[in-house]
């Protein structure tokens, strides 16, 4: 087992004693008499220095050929030497080297096969994304998704939800079949689930409180940088909730994601080159809200083609949210713009009660969400207004049939609030191996 990590040490927790570290050469270079490495794990880096003297000749050579990437362990001392970087250098005392390189294959990331000339990933790095994976900026970022993860999960138990998990291979529709991937399934058709909610409204009843954070699924041939065909989606669903209610939920949830960051992950955003301020702003201000018709309204006072009925892309988004300082939820959408499990607005049958979360910075919308259609007469006329066929969805009328409450919830996209959150360029950047209509490997 592995007892010490190079975090530890780079606090001086052991300064003067000796340790044994485990990890990967980062950098090398040296003369014929001494050998520099940067040695890395995954809390950090040091400095390693390797006298031939004190190695004797063998164990010198293989040392300094060893390359890039090449696995060790090693044996040194601890210095205090405020000129390294973390303030702490290692004299090796012993070093093996446990997995080498081959010399004829180095390890092919380099500095100048990092960054494409739009300040994007190359195709070279998507395709080596198993390498790719063990460079800073990518570990930095998936430490970054592992605590937006925790978040989510840690904010739904202190509010007693119960996590909950739904089928991924369904029989219909829940965001429109135009997106559906279709399998074949034993001599039927089947389909990658869109979203974990039909089936949890069907344990709404029993749950109540319930939440999921599970992989969805859409056929989508949008080449934006905020789209994935496989995508990681928090959502959550509650009896005896409205819309207004649904919101409050969001606001939390993305602000308590926030505040998590700044506590767990200041470091790492500011290695992006993050301004912490905008993350406070977005952890401590409320979100405000406006109806369909006036983004519409402000959309086309500044030139924008669009017309009343039309959901909003993302290019709309993007013009919408660029003068935003905090995220904005847009509610109220056209009911011909939604679809059947949306509950029109009693108030109003054009409308119907749900709401989207626009995140600024250009990054449009992070969750979908509203109240549910919860009568059997309700979603009857729904479903046959609409078209969709009844018998997959039979399940979920006969919810409604056997006690039936207004209840509600919503869908947080996991990536793109880890991209938002990060200022990441292109939502790639910010899960381990991402899907879009071009790549399904490595």
């Amino acid at each position: 087992m592995k007892n010490v990590w190079i975090s530890d040490v780079q606090t001086g927790q052991f300064d003067g004693q000796s340790v044994e570290l485990k990890g990967w050469i980062k950098r090398s270079r040296g003369s014929s008499k001494i050998h520099f490495i940067v040695l890395r794990d995954s809390t950090g880096t040091i400095q390693c220095v390797g006298k031939r003297e004190d190695l004797g000749d063998e164990s010198f050579q293989n040392f300094k050929a060893a390359l890039i990437e090449s696995s060790v362990i090693l044996h040194g001392h601890v210095n205090v030497d405020e000129r390294a970087e973390g303030g702490h250098e290692i004299s090796i005392q012993s070093i093996s080297i446990i997995g080498a390189v081959d010399a004829e294959r180095p390890f092919p990331i380099t500095e100048s096969a990092m960054v494409s000339s739009d300040g994007g990933e190359t195709e070279f790095l998507l395709d080596n994304r198993h390498l790719y994976l063990r460079t800073s900026r990518m570990t930095k970022m998936l430490q970054v998704r592992s605590s937006v993860f925790g978040a989510i999960h840690s904010y739904f138990r202190q509010r007693k939800f119960t996590e909950y998990q739904a089928p991924n291979f369904v029989a219909g529709a829940v965001e429109g079949g135009s997106t559906l991937f279709e399998v074949p399934y034993f001599g039927k058709k089947a389909y990658l689930t869109q979203s974990w909610q039909l089936y949890a409204e069907a344990a709404m009843p029993a749950l109540e409180r319930l939440y999921t954070i599970a992989p969805s699924f859409r056929a989508e041939k949008s080449r934006t940088r905020r789209h994935l065909t496989e995508f990681w989606h928090a959502e959550m669903e509650v009896a005896w909730a409205n819309n207004a209610e649904i919101m409050q939920y969001g606001e939390e949830l993305v602000r308590h994601i926030s505040t998590t960051l700044l506590e767990e992950r200041s470091e790492e955003l500011k290695s992006f080159d993050r301004d912490l301020g905008l993350i406070e702003r977005y952890a401590e201000n409320q979100y405000p809200r406006m109806r369909y018709d006036e983004a519409v309204e402000t959309l086309q006072s500044m030139g924008i083609e669009i017309e009343w009925g039309q959901d909003l892309d993302y290019s709309k988004e993007k013009v919408l949210t660029q003068d935003f300082d905090v995220p904005h939820f847009l509610t109220h959408y056209p009911k011909v713009a939604k679809p059947f499990y949306h509950r029109v607005d009693p108030d109003d049958g054009n409308y119907v009660l749900c709401h989207d979360l626009l995140a600024p910075e250009g990054y449009g919308e992070i969750i979908g969400g509203g109240e549910r259609t919860w009568t059997e007469e309700e979603i009857l006329h729904r479903i046959d207004e609409e078209g969709v066929p009844r018998e997959p969805n039979q399940f979920y009328i006969d919810i409604r049939s056997y006690g039936g409450v207004p209840h509600g919830g919503f869908g947080l996209g996991v990536d793109r609030v880890c991209s938002w959150l990060t200022g990441a360029e292109h939502i790639r950047e910010v899960i381990p191996f991402p899907r879009d209509s071009r790549r399904v490997t490595p």
